[in-house]
């Protein structure tokens, strides 16, 4: 019995080109479609599988439907003067109603109901304008990724920074407010002491012995009362001053 021929449509048909620079993962597509009625299972082999990772490389295709498959070769040293042996093949079989067991449907299949694609593998190096196009696009792409980035830290920066602010005004405002009311305190306790001292003045003028002596306390007395307010208020004066500069400063 001859062999069957493949009954997907491979795109490319032939060749599997991967254009570098080799110095990062190159990846190239390889379409395959069940132009047939029946379902399909396929599966992807390479002779060199350290070099290459292959998504999928198994599975079903429906009738009509079309899978995509990635191969991706990984980084190496090219050298031009080398030609490459790698190769790959696309293995297919028609898929049993119930398909369950993937290894055993391939592990029991016979090789008259094996159908078969081998493609070899194209190494290019790109031209000039490829690796110009190559950095612009890799620069419009780290372009794009800084503009959100800046972006976001431009609109946060004022949010950020106007709830500091006001809670540093809220701040400052308590303390000149309790300190106001501290010297507010002190002044009533002053005043209360200065009233006192009035009293004791009178007094000393009624219990006193002699005409000298009472003037001289009653000059005293007028001196220290007159003096002690005008004091009072220098202090409470400054001390309000330079909380309120504080404060609109």
């Amino acid at each position: 019995m001859s062999k069957l021929e493949q009954i997907l449509i491979l795109d490319p048909p032939v060749d599997l080109r991967f254009k570098g620079p080799f110095t990062d993962v190159v990846t190239t597509n390889l379409k395959l479609k069940n132009p047939s009625e029946k379902r399909v299972c396929f599966k992807v082999k390479t002779t060199a599988p350290r070099r290459y990772c292959v998504r999928p490389n198994s599975g079903v295709i429906e009738s009509g439907a079309t899978v995509t498959i990635s191969v991706m070769l990984q980084p190496f040293d090219y050298d031009p003067n080398e030609k490459s042996k790698h190769k790959f093949m696309v293995q297919t079989i028609f898929a049993p109603p119930n398909v369950s067991d993937m290894d055993s449907l391939w592990k029991d299949a016979k090789p008259d109901d094996l159908m078969d694609s081998k493609l070899r593998c194209v190494f290019e190096l790109p031209s000039e304008n490829d690796v110009k196009e190559i950095k612009q696009e890799k620069n419009d792409v780290d372009v794009t990724k800084a503009a959100p980035v800046m972006n976001s830290a431009k609109g946060d920066m004022p949010s950020a920074a106007k709830p500091v602010s006001a809670s540093l005004d809220d701040s400052e405002m308590k303390k000149v407010l309790e300190e106001c009311k501290r010297l507010q305190s002190e002044m009533g306790k002053m005043s209360e002491e200065n009233r006192q001292l009035k009293d004791d003045g009178l007094r000393m003028r009624k219990v006193a012995r002699s005409d000298h002596v009472s003037s001289n306390s009653t000059v005293l007395h007028q001196g220290s009362t007159t003096s002690l307010p005008s004091l009072l208020v220098v202090i409470a004066a400054i001390f309000i001053g330079f909380f309120l500069g504080k404060f609109i400063l």
